[in-house]
């Protein structure tokens, strides 16, 4: 009877392992789900960052001030009835510029 016992716990142990390390097993389907997260926060990121971009570029299809304000902050461009300053300081070696418009 013990030697029966011990046939049938062998089988059930030899049963159990595909289920926990096989292909399709426990093991697997636990590191596809882990992965699953990963690329779900990272879509997330994705999905945040073309919301951003996609407004971006409606602000700049529909308006003129987003424009404006790339090609000032980007390109240095000035209007024709302004006055670009720039003041160098000595001791930070920093440079602030400035815009004035002329009345």
């Amino acid at each position: 009877m013990r030697v029966l016992a011990g046939i049938l716990s062998a089988l059930i142990l030899l049963i159990q392992v595909p289920l926990w390390l096989g292909k399709g097993g426990w093991l697997t389907a636990w590191r596809l789900e882990s992965k699953l997260d990963t690329e779900r926060a990272k879509n997330l990121q994705l999905e945040d960052r073309n919301a951003a971009l996609a407004a971006e570029v409606r602000d700049l299809k529909q308006g003129t001030e987003a424009i404006e304000e790339r090609a000032r902050s980007e390109l240095g461009m000035v209007r024709n009835d302004e006055v670009f300053f720039q003041i160098e300081q000595n001791q930070t070696r920093s440079v602030t510029s400035s815009t004035k418009k002329i009345p």
